[in-house]
């Protein structure tokens, strides 16, 4: 399965947890404007310790994510080394998930692109993650 779109289909975690088994063989998932929640977002994130997963690019806007789920989805990125696009635009990710998602940013080799605008954050850490981008080439820290 090389595409799965889910955007605003009302899918929530009941219908995650049902498909969650076979997420890891999509490399494009979908799965913006649907109410997830930090638990929603924890079984895409296991999906990404599967050792065949292929998903490239994730879509997580507009799900509901917090900080902690966000700490949550960047501990399981660390271990997988192929996302290229991540989006967590309008979610209600603050200052307090800047640590994780700036270790994220610098450490993941083949991150190219990840959206954060629609945020919570404050004036000085979208300037720190913003910043990010100068310091890996190829690198577009959308806010």
């Amino acid at each position: 399965m090389k595409h799965l779109n889910l955007v605003d289909c009302n899918i929530q975690f009941e219908g995650i947890q049902r498909l969650g088994p076979g997420l890891y063989k999509c490399q494009d998932l979908r799965l913006s404007d649907n109410d997830l929640g930090d638990s929603g977002v924890k079984l895409v994130s296991a999906a990404l310790g599967n050792p065949e997963c292929k998903i490239q690019e994730l879509k997580l806007k507009r799900v509901g994510l917090t900080d902690t789920g966000a700490e949550d989805l960047v501990s399981a990125l660390s271990t997988y080394p192929s996302l290229t696009l991540l989006g967590l635009g309008w979610n209600s990710l603050t200052d307090q998930s800047v640590p994780a998602l700036r270790h994220l940013i610098l450490s993941h080799p083949s991150l190219k692109r990840i959206r954060l605008y629609g945020n919570q954050f404050s004036w000085t850490a979208m300037q720190e993650l913003r910043s990010l981008q100068e310091r890996r080439t190829g690198l577009r820290v959308i806010l």
